[in-house]
């Protein structure tokens, strides 16, 4: 039986697709591998108890969660969307500019101005529940932190306030962390003179306490993208 001789011409074009198929895989498993290592980004959304009202942009509450996650072998983005004097209402209307595309978590902590200025509880509600709602909406993963309404404005008030973030993150399934100022807040070593702010220690102290729920924030993040992986 006679051989055909080689064709040469067929041999480089044969390879050349086995060429193309390998680089294109290698590609898309670039992207995937891409995909599941990217930092996640996360947005705070709040006041100046997070802007850092007086701090170095180190030493407020962002930059000193992006510290201590990364110091935890978290591959993490923070960004700070913290706006000295906002309520709720202001935080709904800045919410599209403030978190921009591709945020995967943001750490929502509205409403100590609400409650400083008197303002109705059922109204903070509405703004929260909105924010929340929005937030959802576009896939983005949310840390409700909690405000304590003052003692001084009377028990009515303060049940209707104070009962807020409970309902909000039942209602929406989030995760909760009761109150921001937890373990700070009346600590003269843990605030600026004002007694309302913290200083960097407090910070510090608010990193500590809060840390393992943003922790618990990343998995429903790690979660969600390989359930989106999957189609």
């Amino acid at each position: 039986m006679r051989t055909l001789p080689p064709n040469p011409t067929l041999a480089n074009m044969v390879f050349r697709v086995l060429l193309c198929n390998w680089l294109l895989a290698a590609i898309a498993s670039g992207a995937v591998a891409q995909g599941q290592t990217a930092p996640t980004r996360i947005v705070v959304l709040g006041d100046s108890l997070v802007a850092g009202f007086q701090l170095k942009a180190s030493d407020a509450f962002p930059m000193q969660l992006e510290r201590a996650l990364k110091a935890k072998g978290h591959a993490v983005e923070i960004i700070n969307a913290g706006v000295s004097g906002d309520t709720t209402a202001n935080g709904l209307d800045r919410l599209r500019w403030a978190v921009p595309e591709r945020t995967d978590a943001v750490i929502l902590e509205l409403g100590a101005n609400d409650a400083m200025r008197g303002l109705d509880a059922g109204r903070a509600k509405a703004n929260l529940d909105k924010i929340i709602a929005t937030l959802k909406a576009d896939g983005t993963e949310v840390l409700l932190a909690g405000m304590l309404a003052p003692r001084n404005l009377g028990e009515e008030y303060r049940r209707a306030f104070d009962g807020i973030y409970t309902e909000l993150a039942q209602k929406h399934g989030l995760i909760l962390y009761p109150f921001f100022l937890d373990g700070v807040a009346l600590n003269g070593d843990l605030n600026l003179a004002d007694g309302i702010h913290p200083n960097p220690k407090g910070v510090a102290e608010i990193t500590r306490r809060i840390l393992p729920k943003v922790e618990e924030l990343i998995a429903r993040v790690r979660t969600r993208r390989r359930m989106d992986s999957k189609g």
